[in-house]
């Protein structure tokens, strides 16, 4: 109807295919059109049939009833459903191999070559394996790729010893999990693995993370459901439940002996959020100092705060400044955010310090100093400017180095580090369209 190749569902009963609902719903209309008015609720086997009722997502091949609104599991008797997912299966496994093949084809008659990754010395093909939309799970997607791109991060979790998680008959068998299985036995490190080594295989365009997601559903509740999310609150959510799941153990695993195994990462991590370190506090884990001065006795209160990331404001003198090519006033580079959060600035009036030594909450100035810088610096800006009554987003240019950004200046004790531990170079940007 719309002509959208956005998510495709198919109708079970009479194999037509619309786009899904999170497009334009016309899936579900062709469903809402194929009721047949019911006297007296009462239901006979024929009506029950022409009531188009189940669709698959053929992208991810789960199955959806609209009478149960609800992701299904069961089957036919004679296992009808998994015919049509290992067709479509197979339909989409064909596509893929000539595609490939007509991009092997490009790649051999151009210069495309230069695409390799130098790893050892020796020259390999730089694998890119994308990430299925389940719904609007971009968030997500985004999030998960640009960890795959640490290096350390990554390499740590793929070479962690795998967990079985099912057994019996469903052993070594894909599943399709609903909310409503009431499976409680899930591992986020697990998933997350298994992501992880999916997109790094190089054997296939794109993978699907529906059982990663199916745990966050389980682990996260505030990620239930298809709608939006916030990028960087789904990162912080991630790497937090990553953490405690590390620090607890897994499949007779005890954290502590898996980071042993990595001497590097257990070396002196004194940045911790909940307790002892993990590989998550080991690699993004840095220290702030927090000092606070009383303006009428001059008193000065020191607190240390572990961070996994800095929440950045965009100077107010920037905020009109919408794109690099306005001619006016000079654009916001990163380092002035950083500035920014950095600054010696007066407490107001909503935030009065309570003094010790005054006894009741008085003028102050509040800085940050970075005591220990961590080995991957994640920098969030913050793009919402909040109102009493509104929302507004802040769309302001803010430019950054790809190569060598320099930390040292924001150091407590620069002196200490050496030249090369304060300099970042990029590793991903995550970047979120639209005012919604």
């Amino acid at each position: 109807v719309c002509r959208s190749n956005k998510s495709p569902w198919v109708c079970l009963t009479c194999s037509s295919v619309h786009c899904g609902r999170y497009v334009n719903g016309h899936a579900k209309k062709h469903y809402e059109d194929a009721q047949v008015p019911l006297s007296n609720h009462k239901k006979t086997e024929k009506q029950e049939k022409v009531q188009h009722t189940v669709c698959m997502d053929c992208s991810s091949y789960s199955t959806y009833c609209y009478r149960c609104d609800d992701f299904v599991v069961n089957d036919t008797k004679l296992g009808l459903v998994q015919k049509v997912r290992e067709h479509l299966q197979n339909l989409e496994n064909s596509a893929f191999t000539s595609d490939r093949h007509r991009k092997r084809k490009l790649l051999e008659n151009s210069s495309l070559n230069s695409k390799l990754l130098k790893v050892n010395g020796s020259t390999t093909a730089l694998c890119a394996t994308g990430l299925r939309n389940l719904g609007n799970t971009c968030f997500m997607n985004a999030i998960l790729q640009s960890l795959s791109n640490i290096q350390q991060f990554c390499c740590y979790f793929k070479e962690l010893p795998a967990v079985e998680l099912r057994n019996g008959k469903t052993a070594g068998r894909r599943t399709y999990h609903t909310r409503s299985q009431g499976d409680n036995n899930v591992s986020l490190v697990e998933e997350f693995r298994k992501t992880l080594c999916a997109l790094w295989q190089g054997s296939q365009t794109a993978f699907s993370p529906e059982s990663l997601f199916y745990v966050v559903w389980k682990i996260m509740p505030n990620f239930r459901g298809y709608q939006q999310q916030d990028a960087h609150e789904f990162m912080r959510y991630l790497l937090d439940h990553l953490h405690l799941e590390l620090q607890g153990g897994f499949n007779g695993v005890s954290r502590s002996v898996i980071l042993q195994e990595n001497s590097s990462l257990s070396a002196s991590n004194k940045c911790c959020i909940n307790g002892a370190s993990t590989v998550v506090t080991a690699i993004f884990g840095g220290i702030l100092q927090n000092e606070v001065n009383c303006l009428i006795c001059g008193t000065e209160s020191r607190k240390f705060d572990p961070f996994l990331d800095l929440s950045l404001d965009i100077p107010s003198q920037f905020r009109n400044k919408r794109s690099k090519n306005q001619e006016s006033g000079p654009m916001c580079t990163l380092r002035d955010c950083l500035r920014s959060f950095t600054d010696l600035e007066e407490l107001d009036e909503t935030e009065l310090y309570m003094c010790h030594k005054c006894k009741k909450k008085q003028k102050s100035t509040k800085k940050f100093w970075i005591q220990k810088l961590p080995k991957v610096l994640c920098l969030h800006l913050k793009r919402f400017h909040w109102t009493a009554y509104l929302r507004n987003k802040v769309d302001t240019y803010v430019e950054f180095p790809l190569r060598g950004l320099d930390m040292k200046c924001y150091l407590l004790e620069p002196e200490n580090s050496g030249p090369e531990s304060c300099l970042y170079d990029l590793v991903a940007v995550v970047v979120h369209h639209g005012s919604g």
